[in-house]
């Protein structure tokens, strides 16, 4: 796209409202009701109000759609809610946490059935709330059912593996894993339906209750779906908590009533969260936190191949993904050609409003991100670099076209920080040491990716870098799924592991019943199993 043509899309982009298809319209939600203790509770307190990062063109300029407003409630409200979900784990004797794991399940796919119902609502909210494509609006919903069900297919398999004794040394055991307590859920504002719901359904399906945060943008989405969970689940085990999070987490936190504390967002907010809690060995932590994944481009790369993941691995959404490649080491060799032809791709990205087909790029949600965004540039030629595609960093109101900077250094923010945004900060290196030096020092260990046609070269970058993060990507971009394998990090990249599987275990613990095989035990045993009067100690068969 010449400079003309691109700067009449760019002054284009933002159309008025009676130019946006009628399918993608929508009206503004005030929500005014929250789910708390198994009731939609009326709110008329304060309310924050919800700006989409979509622009419209009106007679007086540009002005940031209004979609809707949220409850700004209080500590007092985020404690009831709590009291609500320790009222309803009852020290583990209640309903939800002693319940059959095949009757949790049928809760499970009973809200499921609600959720698709509200497929339509969500979808359009994930797109003027946090500015994702439609297309890509659509796969998050529809990855987020499949999340489910996944899981629901995988405790299954566990509580059938689980359905039997073992006999050893004269003792008997059945063998289960059981609810943690209450856990406090809190997404991210990128995947705030799909990354939220990682957490909160395998921490749900395992019998604990939950207290559930909104991200900060992404809010609005949940509404329609806590009419489902009211109707879904038994009172008190969810509970929807609304207000400013440095006023009503910190006394949840430091009540010691939280059991689990999971939350996808920067290791900061984490480590501050965990400090609160005054019974530290009681807390279990499921994080997924910063990282800084690099792309690693040697001598021996597929230069193609290497543009076009790591066009998509740093780009995808903006570049706005924990497993997006945030920095790349290019070998000094094929600098120039790599360069040469990823600027091309980019050039080639189409950018626009969530509901046009094809778009790549679209408005950013967070209203500070451009400021710092163009701090990193303006870092970045302070100390050497070059916005070297065309176009780079260029603003129009909360958008911002991708910058490719090159040469980046150890003098640069863009070096060790995180810019979750569309820069693409670009290291030429021509010993490998430097490379995994780097990931060494890193305080990041989640993903690598890297891109070479050589078998030998690849093999002894293997060896290291499993040893620095958590996933290694060869010849393919960074990413989390598929859901069944493991997701996690090293350092300040992860604390448990998320996947279908891993995600039942960690928000559960293994707990037994044993005795020994006499007679007297035998018969008792046989009276509880056959009579079915235990949830945990069963045969049954889950089908």
């Amino acid at each position: 796209m010449d400079t003309k043509s691109f700067n009449e899309a760019l002054e284009n982009l933002f159309v008025t409202e009676n130019a946006i298809p009628a399918e993608f319209q929508i009206d503004e939600i005030h929500q005014k009701e929250y789910l708390s203790d198994g009731e939609m509770k009326k709110w008329d307190g304060a309310m924050h109000e919800v700006y989409s990062p979509i622009y419209l063109k009106t007679a007086e300029g540009l002005v940031s759609k209004r979609i809707g407003s949220y409850p700004l409630a209080t500590e007092k409200e985020a404690q009831e809610s709590l009291n609500a979900a320790v009222i309803a784990y009852n020290d583990g004797r209640g309903e939800w946490p002693t319940m059959s794991v095949a009757e949790r399940i049928h809760h499970v796919e009973s809200f499921t059935g609600k959720m698709i119902a509200r497929k339509e609502i969500v979808v359009k909210l994930i797109m003027w709330e946090i500015g994702k494509s439609h297309a890509d609006a659509i796969k998050e919903f529809d990855r987020t059912v499949e999340y489910i069900y996944a899981t629901i297919d995988a405790l299954k398999n566990l509580d059938r593996d689980s359905s039997g004794f073992t006999i050893v040394e004269g003792i008997a055991s059945q063998s289960r894993r059981s609810p943690l307590g209450v856990v406090l859920c809190m997404g991210p504002f990128n995947y705030p339906l799909n990354e939220t719901f990682t957490t909160l359904i395998p921490a749900l399906i395992m019998g604990n209750t939950i207290l559930f945060k909104p991200p900060k943008f992404g809010t609005l989405l949940h509404y329609p779906l806590q009419e489902a969970f009211q109707e879904a689940f038994p009172k008190g085990v969810i509970n929807v908590i609304y207000g400013r999070g440095n006023i009503i987490i910190p006394g949840l936190m430091q009540s010691g009533k939280i059991n689990v504390l999971t939350l996808i967002g920067s290791s900061k907010v984490a480590n501050e969260l965990k400090k609160q809690h005054p019974k530290v060995n009681r807390l279990r932590a499921v994080l997924g936190l910063d990282a800084k994944n690099a792309s690693i481009i040697t001598s021996k790369a597929d230069i193609p191949l290497a543009v076009k993941e790591t066009l998509t691995g740093a780009l995808s959404f903006n570049g706005q993904r924990c497993t997006a490649l945030k920095i790349v080491w290019l070998h000094k060799s094929i600098a120039d050609e790599f360069l040469k032809q990823f600027n091309q791709a980019v050039s080639e990205l189409k950018f626009g409003l969530p509901w046009e087909e094809g778009v790549s790029l679209t408005p950013l949600p967070e209203p500070y991100k451009i400021d710092y965004l163009k701090e990193c540039i303006a870092d970045a030629v302070a100390h050497g670099g070059q916005v070297v595609n065309e176009n780079g960093g260029t603003v129009k109101a909360s958008f911002f076209y991708p910058a490719v900077v090159y040469p980046v250094n150890k003098e640069m923010k863009l070096y060790y920080e995180e810019q979750f945004g569309p820069i693409v900060p670009i290291v030429p290196f021509e010993d490998m040491e430097e490379v995994i030096e780097y990931l060494i020092e890193s305080n990041y260990g989640q993903q690598v990716s890297i891109f070479s046609t050589d078998s030998d070269e690849l093999a002894a970058l293997i060896d290291p870098l499993v040893n620095q993060v958590s996933r290694v990507n060869i010849n393919s971009q960074s990413q989390r799924g598929p859901d069944v394998f493991p997701f996690t990090g090293r350092k300040d990249s992860a604390e448990g592991t998320l996947s279908v599987t891993d995600a039942i275990r960690s928000f559960s613990i293994r707990s037994l019943v044993a005795f020994k095989m006499n007679e007297s035990n035998k018969k008792l045993i046989n009276e509880i199993v056959h009579e079915e009067k235990s949830n945990f100690l069963s045969t049954k068969f889950i089908f």
